[in-house]
């Protein structure tokens, strides 16, 4: 039986940022060693098309380990409507 993707994501860091007026929602994954360059691949790829993530970076140390920055924009809706005064 293979485990899930999500099963290979050591830690996850979830922080907001302004980026020229845009804000962004960052998720920093981190994988350990042992994931192969195929997993890895399959974790991002799920992450971008379900969760609507975008990868920004992707770093890969000397002990194995990965780290990979994902953002998405943050939309704030907005009411549509006047809320007129009570007279």
């Amino acid at each position: 039986m293979r485990e899930p993707p999500t099963s290979y994501i050591a830690s996850s860091r979830l922080r907001q940022e302004f980026v020229r007026g845009v804000e962004f929602e960052v998720n920093q994954i981190t994988m350990p060693r042992w994931v192969t360059n195929r997993q890895a691949q399959k974790v991002l790829t799920e992450e971008a098309e379900y969760g609507g993530w975008e990868l920004v970076r992707l770093r890969r140390y000397r002990d194995g380990t990965r780290d990979a920055w994902l953002r998405r924009r943050i939309i704030k809706a907005r009411p549509t409507y006047l809320v007129a005064p009570a007279d």
